[in-house]
């Protein structure tokens, strides 16, 4: 990649890598960042023993906290530090024991300090849409990292 389309794709590279390198929370959940490109990241999770509730489900809480970094990562990807100003999340399906499950974030529209991003989680095997997440940004103003 060359030119403009290779820097913000490199700049969107090293944000995510300061983002994601201290991102404690995402690590503890055993998420994984897969893939980042500007206003967009793909992210996965795999539902352990210790994060399904007592109705054997994944607790909707974790598919939210997945969704969620999704976000975080794909709304940082120009070098500004940027956080969720709010979201809404929508449970499609269950995700169960053992599921890989994969958000996949987009940005949908950027105006001056403010963003909206879309994220889609899904589970790997059969592309089954888990959730459906909407997240707000704040731009803070100051360079990431």
């Amino acid at each position: 990649m060359s030119g403009e389309a290779g820097d913000d794709q490199r700049r969107a590279e090293r944000s995510a890598a300061a983002m994601w390198d201290t991102d404690a929370a995402s690590k503890a959940l055993g998420m994984c960042l897969e893939d980042v490109a500007p206003g967009e990241s793909r992210v996965s999770m795999l539902v352990r023993d210790d994060m399904v509730n007592g109705h054997d489900l994944c607790h909707g809480g974790l598919i939210a906290a997945l969704a969620d970094s999704a976000f975080a990562v794909a709304c940082n990807t120009d070098g500004v530090v940027t956080v969720a100003a709010g979201f809404d999340i929508t449970f499609l399906e269950s995700a169960r024991l053992g599921d890989q499950l994969v958000a996949e974030a987009h940005e949908r529209a950027q105006r001056g300090r403010s963003g909206v991003y879309d994220v889609t989680v899904r589970r790997a095997t059969d592309r089954t849409t888990i959730a459906e997440f909407r997240g707000r940004s704040r731009s803070l103003g100051r360079t990431l990292g």
